[in-house]
């Protein structure tokens, strides 16, 4: 039994968190906080994922040298500047670290690094030095939204999940921060994504588990296409729960394994719907397939192409260019056996039998498209296997959006 809680990612035992404002980018509010830290009081077991963009932000590479021996004790992150592509990138990287563990009393290699922001601007490591002390003074068992909001760039909203279940008659807690607005197409793990949980458990089997699920999660989330150069997605475990360690994929490591699933899936979604400018959530649900791999292949083609997301802000039942982006993404399928509906909470509607158009209600297709989450379902009649990938509409903000970022 998996119980969403509050708390974030200061809901497991023995973690706290902090967001403060230390100006990384001139001019910003200082409402905006910008720089988070979060902090375990034990040992955790760590796992990661990384962007597989080739060019990949400094703050990666020191955080995958730092967690080389499996073990971290927190995070320190900023938004407001990627520290990619520029001079000095590495050093910075590792004076956060260093600044991170004098301002808690750790060591630098205890944390992972990670940044946001602009791509190619050298980042201001003195406000980031500068800020440490009162972020780590900040500390709390209340701090998960302070840090959340710290790691916004474009996003309209934080994001931030926690949940409880049951592992060998022990209570165990899970929680999480995520960002994710605009380049966002990962392959690998995911925008940014911190998780805490006081399960007691290997590195060895967090990291099986956390591969495994971003691969069903963050993997299938497209807003615009672009892979991000800082992508990360993090997993604390400090055992703080007191369960019998998690060596094996046993009962235990499967419970675990959903606990996890459930957080990445719901982080997922909270991605995909805070897509810069969007107006809706998009789902494809792409079903009686071949095999899980070409369903989501095809699942992900839909929910990425422009013309798809664009009908998608339009409220038009344009199916045509489901079928369209279905045919060009390489996996196999029988066009003439595919059946396509939309779907919201105001209805559902077949406007594609066996790969022809049918005649259906525009208005009614209109009503159902205009609700704030969309799916569009797809049957292909060809297996048992599916898959469900998250996107969002295109609309006129986006380009708005990006069209001056760097100002």
């Amino acid at each position: 039994m998996l119980n969403q809680i509050s708390g974030g990612v200061c809901a497991a035992k023995g973690f706290t968190a902090a967001g403060v404002h230390c100006g990384v980018k001139a001019g910003s509010s200082p409402d905006k906080n910008d720089l988070a830290l979060i902090l375990s009081e034990k040992e955790c077991a760590a796992a990661a994922t990384y962007t597989m963009n080739r060019v990949k932000a400094a703050p990666l590479y020191v955080t995958m040298d730092h967690l080389e021996n499996g073990v971290a004790w927190g995070v320190v992150a900023n938004s407001g500047n990627a520290n990619a592509c520029c001079p000095q990138s590495h050093e910075n990287a590792e004076a956060m670290s260093v600044s991170a563990a004098a301002a808690t009393g750790r060591e630098p290699g205890d944390f992972v690094v990670a940044s946001t922001g602009v791509i190619g601007q050298t980042i201001n490591i003195s406000a980031i030095q500068a800020g440490l002390p009162q972020a780590a003074a900040a500390l709390s068992a209340d701090g998960s939204d302070a840090a959340a909001h710290a790691i916004m760039t474009t996003d309209t909203h934080s994001k931030e999940v926690s949940i409880e279940f049951t592992i060998g008659g022990k209570t165990c807690r899970m929680g999480a921060i995520a960002k994710g607005s605009g380049m966002i197409h990962p392959n690998m793990g995911t925008m940014l994504a911190f998780i805490t949980t006081d399960c007691a458990i290997t590195h060895e089997m967090l990291s099986d588990a956390l591969h495994e699920v971003v691969a069903r999660t963050f993997n299938r989330v497209t807003v615009d296409g672009d892979t991000s150069t800082n992508d990360m997605c993090v997993v604390l475990a400090n055992g703080m729960a007191g369960n019998s360690l998690i060596e094996w994929k046993d009962q235990d490591y499967e419970t675990f394994l959903a606990a996890l699933e459930e957080v990445c899936r719901y982080l997922s979604r909270a991605i995909a719907g805070d897509g810069e400018g969007a107006s809706k959530l998009v789902t494809c649900k792409m079903h009686g397939a071949r095999s899980e791999e070409s369903a989501e292949r095809l699942a992900k083609a839909v929910v990425g192409a422009s013309l798809v997301k664009a009908a998608m802000f339009g409220a038009d039942a344009n199916w045509g260019r489901v079928l369209c982006a279905m045919g060009y993404s390489k996996a196999p399928f029988r066009p003439e056996h595919v059946d396509v509906s939309f779907c919201s909470q105001a209805g559902s509607i077949l406007v594609c039998k066996q790969g022809d158009g049918v005649d259906f209600d525009e208005d009614k297709a209109k009503t159902i498209l205009t609700e704030k989450e969309v799916i569009i379902d797809v049957d292909l009649h060809e297996g048992d296997e599916s898959a469900e990938c998250w996107g969002c509409d295109l609309t006129y903000d986006y380009v708005k959006i990006n069209g001056d970022y760097r100002t």
